[in-house]
């Protein structure tokens, strides 16, 4: 694999970056969702020619989900189109990415305005850092009856609306997603987003199964994060919502939130967005049972670490490693390894896998009292970054001493080991 170019930062630290200046301004390929919104896009079109960023390193790609009239784009300006097939945000975007040429994707769309320093300020994180993912401030005004041509700043301002509380209260208590952790793919809006194309690419687009309204960018900046993207909120790079947020539109939120929430429960198994009973196909945290035991052996270290550590599922080793290739491994978050047979009891090993994702560690390795290695608990996240960059120093690594696993030695009595269940239980 090509070790990427950049700044490679520890953890989620974009702040490392502040007041740095990429050599030069990068190429830039602007993404513009449209559905029949021909006001709106003149509007946008226009702001996207008053941007402070280069012209001459900055291609703008309307990308049309089957309008049935052709949308009108000055010269310039690419046109790309798919046939109406229904609401298909989520490939129109793909479409638009595939046809692009800049090192550093935008997505806007058609209804988002964007201030004149928008793309510059919001493509400095990727441009440095290309596992930096950014996401913009969206504001919200009503634009009807406003005019065009006139700037956005002046027409947005007179006319605004309140900025949706649970957003700003995300951006506030995270630093602008400087603290970011698991759940914060939340906060990243589709229609204020950049990347590198790079990041892009190894993440995958977004998954063109979202036929209706909302998730697409919260399911793509969750690939994103365990894929060790650097998630940055940045307040400086504004634009425009023609209209509220959609909480604010209480005709529709109910159901359309309610929707959005059960389909990404399927495509998230995070804690928190998975359901509490129902289980999602996708693994968050993959059991890889000991390379070298027993049949009672491998029964008994699996079954006990699948009892300790909700929410985890047992994955042979050989589908761990092509995981990349396995739909229903494409967003492990941890990989607990077996590094020998093992019996869990009590509930000690669920805090210290929990440790790994809460305080952003790289790996964890866990020990018995005379300081041998019985577990590795790897996150994902840091893993891609540590292939991507060659660099093993970007998470910090742990050991620690786990009270309730201890190693097998022994055969095991798997019959006296189920039977054991509520009663305690130790082996011959």
């Amino acid at each position: 694999m090509n070790r990427w170019e950049g700044h490679a930062v520890p953890g989620n630290r974009w702040d490392l970056l502040d007041g740095v200046a990429p050599p030069e301004p990068p190429m830039v390929s602007v993404i513009v969702a449209h559905y029949r919104q021909p006001d709106q896009l003149a509007r946008t079109l226009r702001a996207l020619r008053r941007q402070d960023h280069p012209r001459d390193r900055m291609e703008v790609i309307v990308a049309d989900d089957g309008s049935p009239e052709v949308p009108a784009v000055p010269d310039g300006v690419r046109l790309v189109r798919q046939d109406d097939a229904g609401f298909r945000l989520a490939a129109v975007r793909n479409l638009g990415a595939r046809a692009a040429v800049g090192d550093v994707l935008v997505f806007l769309d058609a209804d988002t305005t964007p201030e004149p320093a928008y793309v510059r300020e919001l493509t400095r994180l990727p441009a440095l850092a290309p596992d930096c993912v950014t996401v913009g401030r969206r504001r919200h005004a009503r634009l009807a009856g406003s005019a065009p041509a006139e700037d956005i700043e002046r027409a947005a301002t007179a006319r605004a609306l309140p900025e949706p509380t649970w957003l700003t209260d995300g951006y506030r208590a995270s630093r602008n997603l400087l603290d970011a952790d698991d759940r914060s793919y939340r906060y990243v809006i589709g229609a204020v987003l950049a990347c590198s194309r790079r990041m892009f690419e190894q993440v995958g687009g977004f998954d063109e199964s979202f036929i209706a309204y909302g998730g697409e960018d919260w399911e793509w900046a969750y690939r994103a994060w365990v894929r060790g993207a650097v998630l940055a909120h940045v307040p400086a790079a504004v634009a425009w919502h023609d209209g509220p947020d959609i909480a604010g539109r209480e005709a529709t939120v109910a159901s359309t939130k309610n929707a959005e929430a059960i389909r990404l429960s399927e495509l998230i198994p995070l804690p928190g967005s998975r359901g509490r009973g129902l289980r999602s196909t996708k693994v968050d945290i993959a059991v890889v049972g000991p390379p070298e035991s027993t049949a009672g052996q491998w029964y008994v270290s699996v079954d006990s670490v699948l009892g300790a550590v909700p929410g985890a599922d047992a994955v042979e080793p050989r589908d761990f490693r092509d995981r990349k290739n396995s739909a229903h491994l494409d967003r492990v978050r941890l990989a607990v390894e077996l590094l020998r047979p093992v019996l869990v009891t009590g509930s000690r090993l669920a805090a210290e896998v929990a440790r790994v994702g809460d305080e952003q560690l790289g790996e964890l390795v866990l020990l018995d009292e005379t300081g041998g290695e019985l577990i590795r608990v790897v996150s994902m996240r840091a893993l891609a970054r540590r292939e991507r960059w060659g660099r093993d120093d970007l998470f910090a690594a742990e050991r620690s001493v786990c009270r309730g696993v201890r190693a097998i030695t022994g055969e095991m009595d798997v019959e006296a080991y189920l039977g054991s269940f509520d009663r305690g239980w130790s082996s011959a």
